[in-house]
């Protein structure tokens, strides 16, 4: 195989990133686009992605008629965050005979919420011969994939703790809604109360931990909580009172019996003090490992995540695999295949 051909699945903001990247790299051609947005269908995918040299692919809103006339060897999927929305899509996909790609949260571990789609999903792509990899930068890398590759200089392991700061205040709107920055504290009960505010996938992040390093987790808590504001700010997109919600602060418990494995700790805030992450390792007797890492820019890193997973899910065996489940995912300036 000398030049991949993919097909963008979503031209939102993730998907407009993927495309940008995919323009840039050498090996992979990108052959299709997809959305249903009637605003983005037939355009050009380098102006729906805010570029100015036009690739001659209009987006397309018929998938199924896409990926039968592009015949794709991967497929970059982004399009919801929750697995039962998207498994039509991702099946559509997988009959095609494509590999697919899916920045769908909670299909970094499809196991834990929803093992009877995993099946299906699975047993399909093992069916075409394919592979179905879930990932993106959180879930997928950063408070999980990333926990997994520290861990090998350990000789014993009793607890990984994951903290992730984010400043929200630079990121687009759609993410400042889903911390429920702006919101009066009444306002942001009705939003969780209706499972409209909060992080996708923490509980996802957890369980992949616990499956690569072989612990059976028997629970996971979750607790969300909001964040407010001490004085007035401001983002490119919003006002935020002083007294209102500026973001929220979210955890994942990951038990086996009593024993309590994996904290997972999230900080989304607008103006976040000391954005980065901060990843320990609790090897109990043997002491404990620390890491710190600065400067990670989500929706680029999730796009760079999914490109650099390409190589290894075209070697992968077939079947709906995790993070724990290929090689380490790196970059890479020369086509691998």
């Amino acid at each position: 195989m000398t030049e991949v051909r993919v097909v963008q699945y979503g031209m939102g903001p993730i998907g407009c990133e993927c495309v940008r990247q995919l323009l840039a790299r050498p090996g992979v051609r990108l052959v299709g686009a997809v959305d249903i947005d009637p605003e983005k269908a037939g355009r050009d995918a380098a102006e729906v992605a805010g570029l100015l040299q036009p690739t001659g692919i209009r987006v397309r809103d018929d998938a199924q008629v896409l990926l039968a006339e592009t015949r794709p060897d991967i497929v970059i999927h982004s399009t919801a965050s929750y697995l039962p929305a998207v498994a039509r899509q991702l099946a559509d996909i997988l009959s095609a005979g494509a590999h697919v790609i899916t920045t769908c949260e909670e299909a970094a571990f499809p196991r834990w919420r929803h093992p009877g789609v995993y099946a299906e999903l699975d047993e399909l792509a093992r069916r075409r011969q394919v592979t179905l990899l879930g990932t993106g930068i959180n879930p997928g890398f950063i408070m999980d994939t990333l926990a997994l590759a520290l861990s090998a200089p350990c000789a014993r392991l009793e607890r990984v703790q994951v903290h992730r700061v984010v400043d929200a205040a630079n990121r687009r709107l759609p993410l400042q809604r889903k911390i429920g920055a702006g919101l009066t504290l009444e306002e942001f009960e009705a939003e969780r109360a209706a499972g409209r505010v909060g992080h996708v996938g923490l509980a996802e992040s957890a369980a992949l931990i616990a499956y690569g390093l072989g612990w059976r987790l028997d629970r996971i808590e979750e607790v969300l909580e909001p964040i407010l504001a001490s004085e007035s700010d401001e983002t490119p997109h919003l006002s935020i009172p002083a007294g209102s919600v500026a973001g929220i602060h979210q955890v994942a418990l990951g038990f086996e019996g009593e024993a309590l494995r994996v904290v997972l700790m999230l900080d989304m805030v607008v103006h976040a003090p000391e954005p980065g992450d901060h990843i320990l390792l609790d090897m109990g007797g043997d002491g404990r490992m620390e890491t710190h890492i600065a400067g990670i820019h989500g929706d680029t890193a999730t796009a760079a995540v999914v490109i650099n997973a390409i190589p290894r899910v075209l070697q992968a065996p077939a079947g709906f695999l995790t993070m724990a489940d290929v090689p380490l995912v790196r970059f890479w300036d020369r086509p691998a295949w």
